[in-house]
């Protein structure tokens, strides 16, 4: 029987402080350690179920997937060594999953939680506790033609074309800020989700903002251990309403979390997902 925690998760609120589109800036301010931005966000209480041993889920119904595959990595403090061994072993995880004729990991994250840390730095990327989808629409096809040859764009995008994270602890199990995903099929997209310009030195961004809806359904998978993880949707090209879309997450606390659990440490991927 799955068990629900409650807890509060940060979500996206309304209006704007200057009433424009909500914007952030990727880079913190060197002496508040803070990312300047125009908005601001507020907890709310909600309850997060535990489905260990009842993992309903899947990237075209729920918008997420758990997945047991262990990794050969097992220092992810070489970058060359992630590239190398770890990039490899995630391709051909999302591809068993997914079906996928070809996959491209255009970034990656590790995330190590110092509750004493002076902001969230790039060197020093700490959980993310905001609701928030990775990338929008706009800025899923603006990812293609960043990261593929041009020449292969146009029938790349003629095509389903999807963009998935892929999330694992390292070094311990993530009991401690562990991550939290909404059904797809529990959100309003047209009400839920705020296009939110992610402002970088160079060029700027798109992701989703993603404001209360007390429908909504939140889930995780309770001790997540490095062997496992889970596949999560940020964008597909299907928008019909047949499959799930994406999938709002975030990292929370969990009040059941033993209280000498290690902090949490874990990887992310990013990868444009194709299909023949």
């Amino acid at each position: 029987m799955s068990v629900a925690v409650s807890t509060t998760l940060n979500y996206f609120t309304t209006p704007t402080l200057d009433g424009l589109k909500p914007w952030s800036k990727t880079l913190p301010n060197p002496e508040t350690g803070k990312r300047e931005s125009n908005w601001t966000s507020q907890n709310y209480e909600v309850k997060i179920t535990n489905v260990r041993g009842d993992e309903d889920t899947g990237l075209d119904v729920s918008g997420f997937e758990f997945f047991n595959e262990p990794t050969q990595l097992k220092d992810f403090n070489d970058e060359e060594k992630i590239k190398e061994t770890y990039y490899a072993e995630a391709i051909s995880i999302i591809k068993k999953h997914t079906g996928a004729s070809r996959v491209v990991i255009f970034d990656h994250t590790i995330r190590r939680h110092d509750p004493n840390a002076n902001g969230d730095h790039p060197s020093n990327r700490q959980p993310a506790r905001l609701v928030h989808v990775d990338q929008s629409a706009p800025a899923a096809v603006a990812r293609v033609h960043r990261h593929l040859p041009p020449e292969d764009v146009p029938g790349l995008l003629s095509k389903r074309f999807q963009i998935i994270n892929l999330w694992r602890p390292i070094s311990h199990p993530a009991d401690e800020s562990p991550l939290a995903l909404c059904d797809f099929r529990s959100i309003n997209k047209g009400e839920d989700l705020v296009p939110h310009t992610l402002r970088y030195p160079d060029r700027d961004g798109e992701t989703y903002t993603v404001k209360y809806n007390p429908n909504h359904k939140w889930k995780y998978l309770k001790g997540m251990k490095p062997d496992e993880g889970v596949l999560i949707k940020c964008f597909d090209s299907i928008n019909d309403g047949s499959v799930a879309e994406l999938t709002p997450h975030t990292a929370f606390i969990d009040p059941t979390t033993p209280k000498d659990a290690p902090l949490r440490q874990s990887i992310e991927l990013r990868t444009l997902v194709f299909y023949d």
